[in-house]
């Protein structure tokens, strides 16, 4: 091999090791990404059973429900008709309660509609709210003038 060939031969494996990170990368994401639902989404495009998601929303009112041991059923609702039963067995958070923010994550049991979480996180105060977020509980007629905050990156402060 000439000493041309070998650097063409260096370059060629560099890149194509530099191919099989990038490859491997986007696979080990790819199996980790879980979308994030709120209950209404969830009526207008049921998700396959067994697929990994958040569902986002309020702890619907009477709606806990303790069972055996350290399982808990509830109702994860956007304040639409819409209302999701999950099923969490855990400790949770401190600041779980009804009427709170909370965001689960898990997935469906086939042939039921029940959300079976792994995860269950309890959001301390409505202060901070993405932009999206504060604009969808605005169509939806559910913001309350006061809720956000002003500030920098995505916060928002949702205005009528």
């Amino acid at each position: 091999m000439t000493r041309k060939q070998k650097r063409l031969a260096v370059i060629a494996g560099g890149m194509g090791f530099i191919a099989a990170a990038v490859l491997l990368v986007m696979f080990a994401f790819s199996q980790s990404v879980a979308y994030f639902y709120m209950p209404a989404d969830l009526a207008k495009t049921p998700v396959a059973p067994e697929t990994r998601i958040r569902l986002g929303g309020l702890v619907g009112e009477g709606s806990v429900v303790r069972g055996t041991g350290s399982t808990v059923e509830f109702a994860v609702t956007d304040g639409s008709a819409n209302a999701v039963k999950v099923r969490y067995t855990g400790i949770l958070p401190d600041l779980f309660r009804e009427g709170q923010g909370v965001v689960t994550e898990g997935m469906f049991t086939p042939g039921t509609n029940v959300f079976v979480a792994d995860t269950v996180l309890a959001k301390h105060d409505e202060t901070y709210m993405p932009k999206d977020v504060a604009d969808r509980l605005k169509a939806q007629g559910l913001w309350k003038e006061g809720q956000g905050q002003e500030g920098s990156g995505k916060e928002a402060k949702a205005t009528p």
